[in-house]
């Protein structure tokens, strides 16, 4: 599973700035889900081939009374989820009594902790750690969040301790497709679980938000293997506490970066909330293939689904290139054609493009609509190859490519993707430019222009 890292520490220490930095975002997953706080943010990051979840937190007082229970049980909550702690420290203002009972009750934790001195650009090494030994966590690593300095060596520090899990080629083939299956709480994901397997694997009944673990169950479906990874749960109906048992952001999170395909499970008889949004639009930013499953559609007459439909159109409209599935997972309507779409958009998200195929498509499109012109020049577009798979990443040549607007880079995405027939999975379309040979080179003459010039100037001054 991805590594999860929790960051804490007092107010104003930089937690935030860490976060965005480690997440290279700064559009946060929030919880909006009861007993979840707002203080609670959530997001993915990736460092090389390694990625990993970051939990920040809201900042404690570091008050002995309220210490004694981490001043905040999201916090705690954040820290029981964690593999790693980053307690964060302000390097300007030193060491406070506050730290030190932070430091304290982290110890008691058993959860291994890195002391991260931020605030430390103006700070050589030593002055940075000196203050901050005394918390006895080891050495402190000194870091400035806010410029990137010392970020890259943290994280790559610690990715070292969580190595990739190695598949062999027989492994992968076994595993198949693996699909995830997210959303919120009772929507029905466990029932679909069900369905799709036959038989009772997953327990469900209706009880929104039972449990805090993923379960991945591999099968056969039509001689093909596939891998289901269910992030709602196994738990007896016994064990169900409503202050110990939550819908586990960290889960899904995990289990999307880990699928090959994602099923966005949606139930009908609700609006499509902004939880919904912010979760498609964490897949989007992921980049797996998606399929829509609007469940309990069974029931609704003319007028709602088709009201349905209309605000999936407008909630969802940046899922445009995502299969849409209306089915029943209690009665197993419309289950069995999921599988075609899922098959349909794995089959796009993992399809080798041939280079000149891509280049054609792009001087079609670059000569039915020119790119705009920058700084008088017009963006030259020369040629476009395949640089990944899962999604299809496009990467476009030419001169100016920075100065692409997101209106003309939407126009070449939606170009590839319909004449590719690339529906079911997110495109992601780069651009990079050539150097210029003549950069530099403005303001020199050749040989010969110094000549003719030379020339001119001596039959002006023969002619006066």
């Amino acid at each position: 599973m991805l590594p999860v890292i929790a960051l804490v520490g007092r107010p104003n220490v930089g937690k935030s700035t860490l976060f965005n930095r480690l997440t290279r975002s700064r559009d946060a997953l929030v919880a909006d889900q009861p007993g979840l706080t707002r203080d609670r943010q959530y997001g993915v990051g990736k460092m090389g081939n390694k990625p990993y979840v970051v939990v920040d937190t809201g900042g404690l007082s570091g008050k002995e009374d309220g210490v004694e229970v981490l001043m905040d049980q999201q916090v705690q909550a954040a820290i029981d989820e964690a593999d790693h702690i980053f307690f964060l420290l302000d390097g300007k203002g030193g060491c406070t009594s506050g730290d030190e009972n932070i430091a304290k009750q982290l110890r008691k934790t058993g959860k291994p902790v890195t002391a991260v001195v931020n605030k430390s650009e103006n700070l050589d090494e030593i002055s940075a750690r000196a203050d901050f030994y005394t918390l006895g966590l080891g050495e402190p690593a000194p870091i400035a969040a806010a410029h990137g300095k010392g970020v890259r060596q943290l994280i790559n520090t610690l990715l070292e301790q969580f190595p990739e899990p190695e598949l062999s080629e027989e492994d992968e083939q076994n595993r198949g497709i693996q699909i995830a299956v997210v959303g919120r709480p009772n929507v029905g994901k466990s029932t679909l679980v069900n369905c799709l397997l036959g038989e009772e694997r997953v327990v469900a009944f209706d009880q929104p938000g039972t449990t805090r673990d993923s379960v991945f169950i591999p099968y056969i479906h039509d001689d093909k293997p596939y891998t289901l990874i269910d992030t709602a749960g196994v738990r007896r109906r016994a064990r169900v506490s409503e202050t110990i048992e939550k819908f586990s952001i960290i889960k899904t999170l995990q289990a999307i970066e880990q699928a090959n395909i994602v099923l966005l499970v949606l139930d009908a008889h609700q609006e499509v909330s902004e939880q919904d949004a912010t979760l498609a639009g964490h897949i989007l930013e992921s980049g797996r293939a998606l399929v829509v499953v609007i469940n309990k559609w069974d029931g609704l007459d003319a007028d709602q689904r088709e009201r349905i439909k209309e605000e999936l159109g407008r909630k969802l409209l940046f899922l445009d290139f995502a299969a849409k599935r209306f089915i029943s997972a209690l009665h197993g309507s419309g289950v069995g054609k999921l599988y075609e779409a899922v098959d349909a958009a794995y089959e796009n998200a993992m399809r080798n493009l041939a280079t000149p195929d891509l280049t054609r498509i792009l001087e079609g499109a670059v000569q039915e609509h020119q790119p705009p012109t920058a700084h008088g020049r017009r963006i030259k577009l020369r040629y476009a190859h395949q640089g990944g798979r899962n999604p299809p990443i496009i990467v476009i040549h030419g001169n100016q490519t920075d100065k692409v607007p997101a209106t003309y880079k939407r126009y070449l995405t939606n170009r590839f993707r319909a004449i590719l027939k690339l529906d079911g999975t997110p495109i992601r379309v780069e651009f990079r430019s050539g150097k210029n040979p003549f950069e530099g080179r403005k303001n020199k003459l050749t040989g010969r222009q110094v000549r003719k010039r030379q020339r001119l100037k001596k039959h002006v001054k023969g002619k006066k």
